[in-house]
């Protein structure tokens, strides 16, 4: 009979213990998975570029031949203070799928407490002492936490994406200054040649002056045109300064004066720019990649907020002693089962939040896309049309300077005047500037496509550091 009063004492926690656990079995998720959108996404690309592997599979170190350009992409990764917060950000949502991650295991608390009473009916104190332990576990019924702890995960990876998206937007920055540094070296030395030049022009002007043979025009204009080139001396010297401390900031450092590798026209170009196909851009580029990581995690949370409309259950156990003569120990097991009854739909509210935030991300994820296949024709345009100005400008150059030594010949025979002179020296001038720019403007527009396509890591084993 004692056996049976056992049983009976133990028989309601068993049964609710088991009904539980069967429920456990049996939970089922909420709400929609998440699948990748289909995009109608063109076969090729617009212009007429190699469509095999895309240069973004090259690194960007074998893709840039300066080595000093290499050292400088390194210490802006190694220092850059934007690259540092990214990573901060990075283990903070690291940290939170530990936080949700949690709430999927049995919580264990402890307590222990004292007391001491004084009683009219006795002389002495009565003391009490005990300690207990806590477990308790919440079922994950509706698939609430998992669904919660699958977004933190999602969250996480955005944070990488955002880590490399950065990263890649830093290396084409430090290589488009450091190619503009090196235009503006040139122009400085285009100019301070110029600048000679232009000075024994005024020499020569000066000395025909005195004898008469020009008018004082003719000197004033020489001495008009020198004070232009050394007036673009200080520009150029000023903008090159500037640049420097450009430069610098994204190192992470104080501004200083920036090595020198390679000169601008020594700075190769690879000898084709293959572009791959534009489904590639889907799983390389890392703002697209972020986008679909936030639309994932926001998908999740509509089951997660669909199950707030369901009843929660939670096993509840504990045991403890009570430090007294003779010592006690005792134990229970509980159930808990806590469901909306009635809160005016709020919960209804909350999913059509969760669902039109989720839609609000589709379209951003689709932008992003959108944004991407725009910035890689824009880059393959200005690669093409760039490569075509340095050729014209190069042919330019080279009939300027022509046109400048037969005008000096008629100028000196007295065939004609100063001011056409002056006038193709301007413009010989300007076509030396122009061409620089435009190889420079061609260099940093195969940084832009390179960037376009998601190139600059690794996307297979690159390692976040």
């Amino acid at each position: 009979m004692s056996g049976l009063i056992v049983n009976r004492k133990f028989l309601l926690p068993f049964l609710a213990s088991s009904f539980l656990l069967t429920i456990a079995i049996f939970s089922c998720k909420l709400g929609p998975n998440y699948v990748r959108p289909v995009e109608p996404l063109p076969n090729t690309y617009s212009q007429d570029f190699p469509s095999d592997s895309s240069i973004a599979n090259i690194p960007w170190w074998s893709l840039f031949k300066d080595t000093v350009l290499e050292n400088i992409i390194h210490l802006t990764l190694e220092n850059n203070k934007d690259l540092k917060s990214s990573v901060s950000r990075m283990n903070q949502a690291r940290s939170a799928i530990g936080i949700a991650k949690a709430d999927l295991y049995p919580r264990v608390n402890y307590s222990a407490g004292g007391s001491s009473l004084v009683s009219t009916g006795s002389s002495g104190l009565n003391n009490d002492y005990s300690a207990l332990v806590d477990v308790s576990y919440s079922i994950d019924m509706w698939g609430q936490i998992s669904r919660l702890n699958e977004a933190a995960l999602q969250e996480y990876l955005a944070s990488e994406e955002a880590y490399r998206a950065l990263k890649i937007m830093l290396i084409s920055e430090t290589a488009i200054a450091y190619f503009t540094l090196r235009d503006l070296d040139n122009r400085l030395v285009i100019t301070e040649k110029t600048t000679e030049t232009w000075k024994a022009n005024l020499e020569i002007v000066k000395a025909r002056y005195k004898g008469g043979f020009v008018s004082e025009v003719d000197l004033n204009m020489a001495k008009i045109q020198l004070l232009e080139a050394q007036t673009a001396i200080q520009t150029f010297t000023r903008l090159r300064k500037q640049l420097e401390n450009v430069i610098s900031a994204l190192m992470g450092m104080p501004p200083q004066s920036i090595l020198r590798g390679l000169p601008l026209a020594q700075q190769l170009l690879p000898p084709e720019l293959p572009v791959g196909l534009p489904s590639e851009l889907l799983d390389r580029r890392p703002d697209i990649l972020l986008a679909e990581r936030k639309l994932n995690a926001q998908t999740e949370r509509i089951g997660a907020a669909e199950a707030l409309k369901y009843p929660s259950f939670t096993i509840n156990a504990n045991t403890g002693l009570n430090f007294v003569n003779p010592v006690a120990g005792f134990a229970s097991i509980g159930a808990q089962i806590l469901g909306p009854i009635f809160n005016s739909k709020a919960n209804d509210f909350r999913i059509e939040i969760e669902k039109e935030r989720t839609i609000e991300l589709l379209n951003n994820y689709e932008t992003s896309i959108l944004l991407a296949l725009r910035e890689v024709e824009d880059a393959m345009i200005a690669v093409s049309s760039y490569k075509n100005e340095f050729e014209l400008r190069v042919e330019q150059v080279k009939a300027a300077r022509d046109a400048v030594k037969l005008s000096w010949v008629r100028y000196d025979g007295g065939m004609t005047s100063y001011i056409e002179v002056l006038d193709l020296q301007r413009s010989s001038f300007s076509s030396e500037l122009k061409a620089s720019e435009a190889f420079q403007l061609q260099l940093t527009s195969t940084v832009k496509l390179y960037q376009a396509l998601g190139g600059g890591w690794d996307y297979v084993s690159d390692t976040i550091r």
